[in-house]
């Protein structure tokens, strides 16, 4: 895959993962347990990794949650799953890193909002508070302002001041300006109370898709710190997805962004992997990088009565994202596999020649056959009853012979 490469931006290093510096666009996902509640969290922290995710971001809010970070961290690593874990912090961040070093030291980043560490002076003390303790134990930080907390002194200042030009600028934009200047202040300060250059990731996260794009444009030509990219309060279903991929996809083909989220609202009892998910084939659809193998399929017409090739589709779908935890150790390179299900002649033959494997199913009237091919050549036609399982014990055997760990 092609990826723009974004070597504008500083490299962050956290643990084995890098950000920035031209390296690929890293997926993150939060958790929505109750951190306090130690197995929950850890549970949802191993099924967010397995789904692809590579930084989990956890609430640390409360001494209850503080105290059992460091037992999170542990459970995991026994578990085998070492995927960093990244701290959010608001009002009470410089209390709990202060009282708990077990977790200041287990957590990989730590993640402030300068719109909610305290007001007035306090804002200052507990910002360089958190600082000091990201210094102490060589952690990276996020600086993440956001539109629905932004320093509200900072914005009076900076509307009093734009009332004051001969030509004020759209209230909007001296906002916009607002977030930005946050941003970049604030990690200036922080390096000026110790902490590197190459341990800082900003970003400027808003809800409105246009907002969004112009702040992190701008954000791109006035600093190199490393970027996370994120529509914040996406909202839910097709309208965060939707929302969030027009956003993101503008700032990625500029090469802006290296890290991103997607802030997914799930359905009642939908699993959180949803945005894990989203956010990778986001990646995976403008080829910036690949994940899973690329299950190619037709939307379905007048000649598509049947609902058959719809149920394959989502079943080869599911089964290759159920198994890619194990095949992405087992058969290196399987995750650049495009698989076609087709639902008739018409582009079905022609589809299925370019995909590495593909099936035509019949469409209304056609002959009940299904051909397959291969690498561009057809290899076999299937008839009857089990033309599912036996499609799918044929991808089992193109991979085992084409992408085997030599």
């Amino acid at each position: 895959m092609n990826q723009p490469k974004n070597s504008r931006t500083t490299s962050v290093s956290i643990d084995h993962v890098r950000i920035g510096g031209g390296a690929p666009v890293v997926v993150q996902s939060m958790t929505n347990t109750d951190t306090a509640d130690a197995m929950a969290t850890v549970m949802q922290i191993k099924e967010l990794a397995l789904a692809g995710s590579e930084l989990v971001r956890i609430t640390v809010n409360t001494a209850e949650a503080a105290s059992q970070v460091a037992y999170i961290r542990e459970q995991l690593d026994k578990m085998g799953i070492n995927v960093p874990l990244v701290g959010d912090f608001h009002f009470n961040g410089h209390k709990l890193l202060a009282k708990y070093p077990d977790c200041a030291q287990a957590l990989s980043k730590y993640r402030i909002n300068p719109g909610n560490v305290g007001k007035g002076k306090k804002r200052d003390e507990q910002f360089a508070q958190m600082i000091e303790f990201a210094v102490r134990y060589n952690k990276p930080v996020r600086i993440g302002v956001n539109w629905g907390s932004l320093d509200q002194e900072l914005m009076a200042r900076m509307m009093d001041d734009n009332a004051r030009l001969p030509i004020p600028r759209e209230t909007v934009d001296v906002m916009h300006d607002a977030l930005i200047t946050s941003a970049i202040d604030s990690a200036k300060k922080a390096e000026e109370l110790g902490l590197a250059h190459n341990k800082i990731i900003l970003s400027c996260k808003m809800s409105g898709v246009q907002d969004l794009i112009k702040v992190y444009e701008d954000l791109a030509q006035r600093c190199d710190y490393a970027l996370h990219l994120g529509l914040t309060e996406a909202g839910m279903g097709s309208k965060g997805i939707v929302a969030s991929t027009a956003a993101l996809s503008i700032l990625l083909r500029q090469g802006i962004g290296d890290t991103i989220r997607i802030s997914l609202t799930p359905e009642p009892g939908e699993s959180r992997t949803t945005e894990v998910i989203v956010a990778q084939e986001i990646l995976q659809s403008m080829g910036m990088r690949s994940f899973t193998p690329m299950v190619i399929s037709c939307p379905g017409c007048g000649r598509t009565t049947s609902s058959y090739f719809q149920e394959l589709t989502r079943d080869i779908q599911l089964y290759i994202r159920e198994q890619m935890p194990e095949w992405s150790t087992r058969y290196p390179g399987v995750e650049e596999m495009t698989v076609a299900v087709m639902g008739c002649v018409v582009n079905g033959p022609g589809e299925s020649k370019h995909a590495n494997i593909g099936i035509s199913l019949p469409g209304t009237g056609e002959t009940p056959v299904a051909p397959v091919y291969e690498d561009g050549k057809k290899t076999v036609t299937l008839k009857g009853d089990n033309i599912a399982l036996e499609f799918q014990q044929i991808v089992e055997n193109y991979i085992e012979s084409h992408y085997i760990k030599s």
